[in-house]
């Protein structure tokens, strides 16, 4: 079971393939643009299962996080979307505590978004904006 946690939304002036293969670069250790199932290590010591498909990049690590980045046609390119999950199957209950209930996570989660974002859009060379 997923429970929503925080999300953001962004526009991509790009087709939605183009936005995929940069946000692969952006995301995936060495730009890895591939789809499948794979585990990564994301920091020294941690390692996350990675799900990639045309429409999705999604990591999932430690006992409760998910994150999942999908991407949509837009009438002004693509629609970017970052979830966070919790997905803990066990003490559920103890990943806000865990988290400090999250204080300032989804302000964290927006500026990292926007930051990523822009680079997307410094990319492939076309304007952005946060929903």
């Amino acid at each position: 079971m997923k429970k929503l946690v925080t999300e953001v939304s962004g526009v991509v002036e790009a087709p939605a393939a183009q936005v995929r293969a940069a946000l692969a670069r952006a995301l995936l250790p060495g730009g890895r643009d591939v789809l499948g199932k794979f585990t990564v290590e994301d920091i020294p010591g941690h390692t996350s299962a990675v799900e990639v498909t045309e429409a999705v990049i999604a990591f999932q690590g430690g006992w409760w996080y998910r994150g999942e980045w999908s991407l949509a046609p837009h009438p002004a390119g693509t629609l970017l979307v970052h979830r966070v999950y919790n997905v803990a199957r066990r003490a559920r209950w103890g990943v806000g505590l865990a988290n400090r209930f999250f204080a300032g996570f989804a302000d964290d989660t927006r500026r990292s978004f926007t930051e990523t974002l822009t680079r997307l859009g410094a990319d492939l060379g076309v304007g952005t904006r946060v929903t």
